[in-house]
């Protein structure tokens, strides 16, 4: 699959970029994407919730009332979960909600959230560029000059570039991350991804494994 090499003005180079049938170009496999995206959104919980129960509730140990003789039914702890101000039963408590997936399947549903992009002409390649300095502007100009200023859009450098990254990260609808950083739910999540030239190599080396 040959994709046209723009520069940052939107306007074509020229020059044609080859993307590997074989990351870009595969049978997208919908349950390796859908454990990869769940593993992420799993990973991003703090798992930091904790409510008290009846051990941990602060009060008297006291009998509240006589066993016999209420006409109700019997308590034994101010602390109970049926009284107010008592603990909560089975209440959550902290934990990870992380699960492991082996590599074979991650690097699956990356070349499968990768095709889904393909089919959909949804990727761009740019040629390689940098800022002299960090500047918001600078970089909201290549994005209107590649028609996708309104839309959601994930750049992947090829390495790092300090000042593309600086200049990018006011923007809410836009993310810049290097190839290594790249993730099935951060493809899926963007309308529009855009490779520049040079990151090409490093994914499909990564991905054709």
């Amino acid at each position: 699959m040959e994709v046209a090499v723009l520069d940052i003005k939107g306007k074509e180079t020229g020059r044609k970029a080859n993307l590997s049938d074989s990351v870009f170009g595969i049978e997208p496999n919908e349950h390796a994407v859908y454990l990869d995206v769940k593993q992420y959104l799993a990973n991003q919980r703090q798992g930091t919730h904790k409510a008290k129960e009846r051990a941990e509730i602060s009060g008297s140990t006291r009998k509240i009332k006589k066993q016999k003789g209420t006409g109700t039914a019997r308590a034994g702890s101010i602390k109970s979960p049926i009284f107010k101000g008592g603990g909560r039963v089975f209440g959550p408590r902290p934990r990870n909600y992380g699960f492991k997936l082996n590599k074979n399947l991650k690097r699956l549903a990356r070349k499968s959230a990768l095709s889904i992009k393909a089919n959909d002409k949804a990727i761009m390649v740019v040629e390689d560029f940098n800022f002299e300095a960090p500047k918001t502007k600078s970089f909201i100009d290549v994005l209107n000059a590649l028609g996708i200023e309104n839309k959601k859009s994930l750049i992947v450098l090829g390495g790092s570039n300090k000042n593309v990254y600086l200049s990018s990260r006011n923007l809410k609808g836009s993310e810049v991350v290097s190839s290594s950083e790249l993730s099935t739910y951060k493809i899926l999540h963007a309308n529009n991804i855009v490779f520049m030239e040079g990151s090409l190599e490093g994914i499909e080396s990564n991905l054709s494994k």
